[in-house]
């Protein structure tokens, strides 16, 4: 995690027990440094965006679990956005075994890969969800979920083709990015 991710958080938590009108500026602050909409901020941290807007206009105070998926996005974005471009990897784990690397650069760029265990199409499925969800600007998965995949997420897709390695699917995907 990155030291401004830290602060985006911890100025979250405290302007949480300063007042709602800290609360509220911080939250709106720590998105905008993030470079998201509220609408863009809540598809990624799975809180509702009518949810976060009554937040921010004050018509409502968070529960608990609401701040920790906030908080938590918050992390989990700044520290993808500082670190490098993000592949998620969706398949089994003798698969995800092969990777040797978190990280590679390709074409001068910094590509962060990020493993996402899957035992079957639904959680195949459901990890590719979750991969865009936490900012991965592409995806590599099996020939046989590919095709559903790229019908429900927004990030190219590249499919591990058994004649290809893995490392060849993960540089397909990030010159898809470009």
């Amino acid at each position: 995690m990155s030291q401004e991710s830290q602060m985006l958080a911890d100025d979250l938590i405290r302007a949480t027990f300063s007042s709602d009108e800290e609360l509220k500026s911080t939250l709106l602050k720590a998105i905008k440094e993030l470079g998201f909409s509220v609408t863009k901020f809540a598809e990624m941290s799975g809180v509702s965006s009518s949810t976060l807007y009554k937040i921010i206009s004050g018509e409502r105070e968070p529960n608990l679990k609401t701040l920790r998926e906030i908080l938590k996005a918050i992390r989990r974005l700044e520290g993808a956005s500082k670190k490098g471009d993000l592949i998620a990897v969706v398949a089994a784990r003798p698969v995800l075994d092969k990777i040797t690397e978190r990280s590679m650069v390709i074409e001068g760029k910094e590509i962060l890969i990020r493993e996402y265990p899957a035992t079957s199409i639904e959680e195949a499925l459901i990890a590719a969800i979750h991969a865009e969800r936490d900012g991965a600007l592409a995806l590599v998965c099996a020939p046989i979920v590919s095709p559903t995949v790229e019908k429900i997420l927004r990030i190219p897709v590249a499919s591990i083709m058994p004649q290809n390695s893995l490392v060849e699917a993960i540089k397909l995907a990030a010159r898809k990015i470009s």
